[in-house]
């Protein structure tokens, strides 16, 4: 069933959904399960899946040479997808990328989703090479994530890269984008980054998820500025809780946020990340009873690692 099927259905009631990335190529998919068997409590409509891109590991040859070799770290995100589609009879999101992909493989991708009755992808841009400072797309790649809600709304419609397929059951996937309520770290201000997400939305985005943020305010200062700017898609919260100390620098760094002074403050106090671990917990809860209380279609949490902190705050909401 289609994201926003799901919110439909839901008529006004808020949603539970997570985020999960694949393990480590060598790892067992049965660490991945335990963490998501105690969430299934709370009957997530959907999961998400996160896609890695390639990076760059040097090779000693031996000779005082390294050989340069590109590399996954996390491969399979379909491949998990149809497994937890299967184990939990739910509805899965596989992230697919611009970064890392040629449009062909692209393509494949979509496919292989169409073929496991997949209904959901989410379409991003994604990050930079470790290496690298700014985003660099493949030259046989989608260069922004509107070009890829073109392509996947292209194959919903039978255009593939190189012909047209009639068929009867085509594909018709929702389609899902990013939305940053302080801006995406490359926009010059938060108006310009709004044209870039209703760009997105009139290219046939139906759904966005936020990245994460500490402060409410900005969530729905966010929402009532994509509303004016003509962006009238579910727009769904994504909440992360702060797990370990360093986030406090971490954060910040990494997707240019804020963080609340009283948050800070309270972090800043503890002397163990078990009890940073708490004090994240109890803040999530907080901000997801205000997101509840003003009916957010869905409150997404960015789950990542191990699913305990998720479990303490949705048992508090759900």
């Amino acid at each position: 069933m289609k994201i926003t099927e799901h919110i439909k259905k839901a008529n006004g009631k808020t949603l539970f959904s997570f985020e999960i990335i694949p393990p480590k190529k060598g790892n067992n998919i049965q660490d991945l399960y335990n963490n998501i068997d105690p969430l299934m409590e709370f009957k997530p409509p959907f999961i998400d899946v996160t896609t890695s891109r390639e990076e760059y590991i040097y090779i000693d040859k031996g000779n005082g040479l390294l050989d340069r070799k590109i590399t996954r770290m996390r491969p399979g995100t379909v491949g998990i997808c149809a497994a937890i589609k299967h184990k939990y009879d739910v509805d899965t999101v596989p992230h697919v990328l611009c970064g890392g992909f040629t449009k062909e493989e692209t393509e494949y991708v979509l496919v292989d989703c169409h073929y496991l009755g997949i209904d959901n992808v989410m379409a991003l841009r994604g990050d930079a090479m470790s290496h690298q400072k700014y985003f660099v797309p493949n030259k046989d790649g989608n260069h922004y994530a509107i070009d890829l809600v073109k392509q996947i709304q292209n194959l919903n419609c039978g255009k593939y890269l190189h012909d047209v397929v009639e068929a009867a059951n085509k594909a018709d996937f929702c389609i899902g984008v990013a939305g940053y309520p302080e801006k995406h770290l490359e926009a010059p201000s938060l108006q310009t980054d709004l044209k870039r997400l209703k760009e997105k939305v009139d290219a046939g985005a139906d759904y966005v998820v936020t990245q994460m943020f500490f402060d409410n305010k900005k969530y729905f200062a966010f929402v009532n500025a994509a509303k004016k700017a003509g962006i009238n898609v579910p727009i769904i919260p994504g909440i992360k809780p702060i797990a370990v100390k360093r986030h406090l620098q971490l954060l910040p760094q990494v997707f240019k946020i804020d963080l609340p002074e009283e948050l800070i403050a309270e972090i800043e106090k503890c002397d163990s990340n078990k009890k940073v671990r708490q004090v994240g917990i109890e803040f999530a809860i907080e901000q997801s009873k205000e997101l509840l209380a003003a009916g957010v279609p869905v409150l997404h949490y960015y789950s990542m690692g191990k699913s305990d902190n998720i479990h303490a705050i949705a048992s508090k909401l759900f």
